[in-house]
C-alpha cells in the first residue's frame, strides 16, 4: 500500500464536483509511451491523492486496448492481487487483467468491497474504459468511511461486536459451481483452501457445496487510520433482492438454498427496515461520473466500495487488481470464524 498523504501542493488538474469521484485532468499526450511517462512523474502525487479522496478518475490518456492498459497497471500498481473464491463470471484477457463484470446489462450491482469476504484481497482496484456505453453503466464509486458515520448506531455496535456471517449455495444452477469458483475440480484441494481460509464447507447429497464463514464487517485502513465499513452484508442480503427474484429463488432452493446469504456474524438475521437502512447509507453516499474512452479510474478498495449502473449499448470495461492487503493489517473488529453449525458434516462422505 502506498504511504499516508504528505499534505504537500501537487501541480495536479483536479476537478472536484459534488456527485461525482475526483477527476484529474491529464495534458494531451499523443502516444501511449508519453502517457506512461506522464503517469510514472505523477504517481506519487496520484497515489497520494488516492488516500484522501478513495477513488480518482484520470481523463484524457490515450488507452485504447487491453495491453495499454495492462502498461498503464504496471506503472501505477506495484503488486498484482489475485480474483479469490470468485462470485461473478469475468473475461480474462490475459496479465491479470479482466472485464469489471459480465452480468447482464440491465442488472445494476450495488456498491461492494472486493473481496470483502477473503483473508486477504486488492488495496488497489484500476478500472478503464475502452468503449463507453450509449446510456448508463458508470462505475459507481461510495466513501466507506462516511458510510460508517452514517449506519444508524445501534447497528454499526451490533456489527464491531458480531461481525457479518457469509453462506454460500454453490451450484450449476444459479451463481457459479464451485469448481468455477475456487478454480479446480478436485474436491480434497477446495476442502483444504476452506481449512487454510477458516471457511466453513458442507458437501450436501446433489453434490454442491455450502460454505459459511464470518469476518469483520468494521476494518481500519493500514494507511490512513481510517475506520470504514468494508463488508457484502448489504449487497448478498435477502431484502435487497428484487422482490420477483427472491420470490423465485426461494421457491427453487428453498430458504437454506439461496446462492448467497448473509447475517449478523452470530447468525442473526435482520429484518428488511434494518437492511433497508444500510441499503440507504450507500445509496446516499453513492458517486458517479460518465465513462468517456481512455478513463481510468483508480479506487483504494478499502477506502472505497464501487459498483455499477445498468446500462445500453456496448460497454467494455476492464479491471485491474493489485496491492493485497491481509485482513489482520487492517485491525478487524471480530477475528475470521468458520460459522460452521454444530453437527454439520464437512468433508464429502458421499
Amino acid at each position: 500500500m502506498p504511504t499516508a498523504p504528505t499534505g504537500s501542493v501537487v501541480d495536479l488538474d483536479l476537478v472536484r464536483t459534488p456527485g461525482a469521484p475526483v477527476v484529474l485532468r491529464a495534458p494531451e499526450l499523443s502516444d501511449l509511451d508519453g502517457a506512461l511517462d506522464w503517469l510514472r512523474a505523477h504517481r506519487t502525487a496520484v497515489k497520494e491523492e488516492l488516500l484522501r479522496s478513495g477513488a480518482l478518475l484520470v481523463r484524457g490518456l490515450p488507452v485504447r486496448s487491453a495491453a495499454d492498459f495492462a502498461a498503464a497497471r504496471d506503472v501505477l500498481i506495484e503488486q498484482r492481487a489475485g480474483y479469490k473464491e470468485k462470485a461473478t463470471p469475468r473475461t480474462d484477457f490475459g496479465e491479470g487483467v479482466f472485464s469489471s463484470t459480465d452480468l447482464p446489462a440491465v442488472q445494476p450491482i450495488r456498491l461492494h468491497n472486493e473481496n470483502s469476504y477473503t483473508l486477504d484481497f486488492p488495496g488497489t482496484l484500476l478500472f478503464c474504459c475502452l468503449t463507453a456505453p450509449e446510456e448508463g453503466g458508470a462505475t459507481t464509486v461510495g466513501d466507506m468511511r462516511e458510510a460508517l458515520r452514517q449506519l444508524p448506531p445501534e447497528l454499526r455496535e451490533r456489527f464491531e461486536a458480531a461481525g457479518w456471517l457469509l453462506v454460500r449455495n454453490f451450484s450449476e444452477l444459479a451463481g457459479l459451481p464451485w469448481h468455477k469458483s475456487f478454480a479446480t475440480d478436485d474436491e480434497a484441494e477446495v476442502e483444504e483452501y476452506c481449512r487454510q481460509n477458516t471457511i466453513g464447507h458442507e458437501w450436501l447429497e446433489d453434490g454442491a457445496l455450502r460454505t459459511r464463514q464470518v469476518r469483520s464487517a468494521v476494518v481500519t485502513h493500514p494507511v490512513t487510520g481510517e475506520r470504514v465499513w468494508f463488508n457484502h452484508f448489504a449487497f448478498w442480503n435477502q431484502w435487497t433482492l428484487d422482490e420477483d427474484i427472491r420470490e423465485v429463488l426461494t421457491e427453487t432452493y428453498g430458504p437454506d438454498g439461496l446462492p448467497f446469504a448473509t447475517y449478523l456474524g452470530d447468525g442473526s438475521p435482520l429484518t428488511r427496515e434494518e437492511v433497508d437502512a444500510v441499503n440507504a447509507v450507500y445509496d446516499r453516499v453513492t458517486v458517479r461520473e460518465t465513462w468517456q474512452p481512455g478513463d481510468l479510474m483508480l479506487v483504494d478498495n478499502i477506502l472505497c466500495a464501487h459498483g455499477r449502473e445498468a446500462f445500453r449499448g456496448d460497454r467494455k470495461i476492464l479491471v485491474a487488481m493489485g496491492d493485497p492487503v491481509s485482513l489482520d493489517a487492517c485491525r478487524p473488529t471480530v477475528s475470521p470464524a468458520t460459522g460452521t453449525p454444530a453437527g454439520s458434516r464437512t468433508t464429502s462422505g458421499r
